[in-house]
């Protein structure tokens, strides 16, 4: 945690709106760096059999993106950031703690079952957008990957007169995934496409390991 707390401060430094600067052909450069916020709809793909979504899964997201510039018209660039995201999924799958292991089962009259994660995010993409140094609303297309740090994740489910959660240690740590960003100004379409699974591949219901692979659609905004 020491780790991520430094790069935090690191990429913090000096972020507050766009800069300009002047390389040795005194053409004037400037960064776009960022502060984002995020709200997506979740999508779980790669069910197991009489595995279904049901309620509303909703992620929260937001952090910081230094941006690279990689020509001098400033319309071509690499960003780095880090922040934090929150993600939350429903479905009939239930998890259980029973003596010090945990048991999942398929329940389809279960009120209501929700997992829940934290991560530390550290998003990497190549950028594309029409702007200059005057003028702060134009298209962007951002692509790349975003590696992420499970810190904690929450099982739990409400039945009737029960209503039980605990931290769940079965989900994978390390996770990571494509990312696709576009829009015009401050609203931006925003899609994550995880290539890792979300359980880390000691879960099983009814003798079929989870598989579950994330899917977030919804809308970035960027702000300078």
């Amino acid at each position: 945690m020491r780790y991520i707390v430094l790069l935090a401060i690191l990429l913090t430094t000096g972020i507050v709106k766009a800069q300009l600067t002047e390389d040795n052909a005194n053409k004037t450069r400037y960064f776009e760096d960022q502060f984002y916020l995020g709200l997506s709809y979740n999508f779980l793909v790669n069910h197991p059999e009489g595995s279904n979504q049901r309620n509303l899964s909703y992620g929260l997201q937001g952090g910081i993106i230094k941006d690279i510039p990689l020509n001098g018209s400033g319309t071509k660039a690499i960003g780095v950031g880090v922040g934090l995201a929150l993600n939350s999924y429903y479905s009939n799958l239930v998890a259980e703690e029973i003596q010090d292991e945990i048991v999942y089962r398929l329940d389809d009259d279960i009120t209501r079952s929700k997992l829940e994660t934290h991560l530390v995010e550290f998003p990497l993409e190549f950028r594309w957008r029409n702007s200059t140094a005057d003028d702060y609303k134009f298209w962007r297309i951002y692509t790349g990957i975003k590696a992420a740090y499970l810190i904690g994740a929450r099982s739990k489910f409400v039945d009737d007169d029960i209503k039980e959660g605990f931290y769940n240690t079965d989900l994978e740590r390390f996770q990571y995934g494509l990312t696709l960003s576009f829009g015009y100004n401050t609203f931006n379409f925003h899609a994550y496409y995880a290539l890792s699974d979300l359980f880390n591949g000691t879960a099983t219901v009814n003798g079929e390991v989870l598989k579950y692979t994330p899917l977030r659609v919804g809308l970035i905004f960027y702000i300078l």
